[in-house]
């Protein structure tokens, strides 16, 4: 294992952008990692808020999406900065700027993370496909190790290639959505109302919103979305940068736009079909069982061939965020297919311990956990990711603008202190305290941890 200094080294510019062409050229050139992104924001472990939100208030709650959306969109767009500018990752940069101890420690945080989003979207596959060929939820786990790791494999042939793998399987899950828009016959000026018009019905209505935006932003897709922008091969001079930077930013908001799509259409689906019916509605599964009496069996089974897509587009990217991650804490280079042999072992083995403990039931209240794991780690994140893109020494003419930073700084407090709150209802004050104690003298830590460029 030895060090390096590109991120993702086999993909890293494989991809040539046209000089002189055409504008759609060349935002077809840029194309693809908006869209590798997007999928953690509609894996499984975001269709139960959504579920919840839809079966419980109708849409009432769509504005909390479209909220949660162009959050979204600012914290990745600082990604695709920091990545094309100082052409380092957000592990690297972490690395780099951070002392040794405390990079190890962010790295060990940023690894549960991704094992507590996989775990879900490991889960959310099995489900889908226990929907679809009745196969018990621990063959279907193992099914999706190989599964991905054959569609990874892929990658060897170009990046271009997963990602259009990727965007396939996204246009599944959308065309899945929109044929059950279609059959479902929403009342689309309450549609427009609850995106338009905040609503919060009573106190079960905040939780639930806090849900859905608290599990929005995924640590691993910030890590990730630093390191795939470098896959294209832009010219290196400020105007190519600025060029790369504003090409990358309509491809995100393009792909979240997607994302924001799919997420509104499943709290859609929700009120139009399980209005008033939330009890029935405790499992995926349950949903996918409900949709058949009422809007026919193509619309069940557009919902489990949606799940599945989801499950199996988010834990690809999740995998390639893990050896993103650990390439850059470390500083190590290893074989790909064996840091993604890792990434798969180390989601694929609690998913089984955790099927087997419960029987294969209780799904919901698993990926509601693994929010939530997934909510601790996320300052450790979205503060580092602000902290580098407003600084002059590490943006150089590229640092953030003023009102850029302060947005950013507001979005990241409301993701924060809403993934805190969230922590409080779930797990007790004591466990807050001890978090928030735990937050605090690792803040105090890093501060004093972090060094100048090229001080040890």
């Amino acid at each position: 294992m030895v060090g390096r200094d590109e991120s993702l080294t086999e993909a890293f510019r494989t991809v040539k952008i046209p000089q002189r062409t055409g504008l759609m050229r060349k935002v077809l050139a840029f194309m693809g990692p908006g869209f590798l992104i997007s999928v953690g924001y509609m894996d499984p472990g975001n269709w139960a808020t959504d579920l919840e939100g839809g079966a419980r208030y109708g849409y009432r709650l769509l504005w909390v999406v479209l909220l949660s959306n162009l959050m979204a969109i600012l914290l990745q767009t600082l990604c695709v900065r920091l990545g094309l500018v100082t052409g380092k990752d957000l592990a690297q940069a972490c690395r780099e700027h951070f002392r040794k101890p405390a990079a190890i420690a962010l790295w060990l945080l940023c690894e549960i993370a991704i094992i507590a989003c996989d775990l879900a979207e490991v889960i959310g596959s099995a489900i889908a496909l226990q929907l679809l060929f009745g196969i018990p939820l621990i063959i279907g786990v193992a099914i999706t190790t190989f599964d991905v790791l054959m569609l990874l494999g892929l990658a060897k042939f170009g990046f271009r290639k997963l990602e259009a793998i990727v965007i396939t399987l996204v246009a599944t899950v959308a065309g899945c959505f929109m044929l059950q828009m279609f059959l479902a016959k929403p009342n689309f000026g309450m549609v427009a109302q609850g995106l338009l018009i905040p609503s919060l019905p009573d106190a079960e209505a905040i939780v639930i919103s806090l849900g859905i935006i608290g599990a929005t932003v995924m640590p691993h897709n910030l890590y990730l979305h630093s390191s795939i922008v470098q896959t294209r091969a832009h010219q290196r001079t400020a105007k190519g940068i600025r060029e790369a930077i504003r090409y990358n930013t309509w491809d995100t908001i393009g792909a979240l736009g997607a994302a924001f799509f799919v997420n509104a259409a499943i709290l859609v689906l929700a009120g139009t079909v399980f209005d008033g019916r939330m009890d029935e509605v405790r499992e995926l599964g349950d949903a996918q069982k409900l949709l058949k009496p009422i809007l026919g069996g193509v619309a069940s089974t557009a919902f489990a061939v949606a799940l599945l897509a989801a499950g199996q587009s988010s834990t690809i990217t999740g995998t390639l965020a893990g050896q993103i991650v650990m390439e850059g804490f470390l500083d190590w280079k290893i074989a790909p297919h064996t840091r993604r042999i890792i990434t798969r072992l180390m989601a694929v083995v609690p998913a089984m311990l955790i099927i087997l403990i419960y029987g294969g039931h209780d799904t919901t209240r698993i990926l509601t956990w693994s929010q939530v794991a997934l909510s601790l780690q996320l300052p450790f994140a979205i503060v580092p990711l602000i902290f580098f893109t407003s600084s002059r020494k590490v943006m150089r003419d590229f640092v953030n603008p003023l009102w850029m930073t302060i947005l950013s700084v507001i979005a990241a407090s409301i993701v924060i202190g809403l993934n805190l709150y969230l922590v409080w209802e779930r797990l007790g004050p004591v466990f807050l305290v001890s978090i928030l104690s735990g937050v605090t003298l690792f803040a105090v830590w890093v501060r004093f941890g972090y060094k100048e460029r090229g001080k040890a």
